[in-house]
This record gives structure tokens, sequence and C-alpha cells, in this order.
């Protein structure tokens, strides 16, 4: 499934612990020291960040990092993208074989061999393409103020700061229940 790296985590804390702050420039040490984050780990993070155009960076006594753009501009998505890259979304059960094989001394399997013909692969599919579109339409502003989650008929960006994270699942769990009573 899907996980975030702890680069990932650490650079949305730190993106999120900016916006906070309203603009001013804050040290790596401020963030690492606040979040109890490793300072090193934190400071290629945030570099990278600053490479990709989401963080501006100023070097000297009062320098530090800020956003280099607004909060409502940068999602969660694009952070995820610049820091690990998107997710593969299309072998639904590709990460579980190699590790099963590696870890069993074989040579991984590039594909699924029950992939033509498995039953649950396009809800699984849906269930990560719903899940990174939610990242791609949840901007740092949403995270700074998370409001209370509802249930709305539709996740689009213009309601992104209230919409469920997981309504498109629930939706997918949805059409699943019907496709198995409808058998």
């Amino acid at each position: 499934m899907l996980q975030l790296t702890k680069r990932t985590e650490y650079g949305l804390i730190a993106l999120v612990h900016m916006v906070d702050r309203g603009g001013e420039f804050v040290s790596a040490r401020e963030i690492s020291d606040t979040y109890t984050i490793p300072k090193r780990l934190l400071a290629e993070v945030l570099k990278d960040l600053s490479r990709t155009g989401m963080v501006e960076s100023h070097r000297g006594a009062t320098g530090g990092y800020a956003l280099a753009r607004s909060a409502e501009s940068i999602t969660v998505g694009a952070v995820v993208a610049a820091l690990e890259g998107a997710p593969t979304l299309a072998s639904c059960g590709n990460d579980l074989i190699q590790k099963a094989s590696s870890a069993n001394g074989q040579q991984p399997s590039r594909s699924c061999e029950v992939e033509p013909v498995c039953p649950i692969r396009s809800p699984l599919q849906r269930i990560r393409e719903g899940i990174w579109n939610q990242m791609e339409h949840t901007s740092l502003r949403s995270l700074v103020n998370p409001g209370p989650i509802s249930v709305s008929a539709s996740a689009s960006p213009s309601n992104e700061d209230t919409a469920n994270p997981l309504q498109d699942i629930g939706a997918v769990a949805d059409d699943t229940e019907t496709t198995k009573s409808s058998r």
C-alpha cells in the first residue's frame, strides 16, 4: 500500500511549521528542536524542497527557510512527489510479491501472475488512485487548520479543507459491496 517515508513526513512537518510561522524564516534547528527530528536529515529534506521551488532559503544569522509559494498552492501530493517521487499505482501487488520473493531468496517477479484475472485489482487500484487524488487536492493550509471531517458527495479542490480524506475510499467500498450483492 502507500506509506510515506520519514523524509516526507519530516518535510510535511517542516512545511506546516513554516505555515504556522506566517512567512518568517525558520531555521532547521528550530524545526528539529520543536519536533525532535534529526537535524541532518531535516536539512537534506529542506534542501530538496528548496530545489523544487517550494521553499526558499537564506543564509546567515537571520536566515533559514520559508515557503516560496502560498500554503494553498502547495499540495501534499506535490511534496510527496518532490521527496520520493509519485507513487506507482499500476501493479497492485507488485511490492508484496517482490518483498516475499526477496525474503525467500528468489528472484523478485516484475508482475503478478494473477493480474490478468485478479478480482481485486480494480478495487485496490481505485483505492490507491483515490488516496493519491486526495493528496493532490490537500493543501498545506488544510493541514494547518484541519476542519471537521465531513462526508460530502464529491471531493474537489474547491472543498479540500473540509473534504473527508477517506471519502473516495468509501465510495470504492460501496461499489465493491454493490458488485458483491449483484452477483
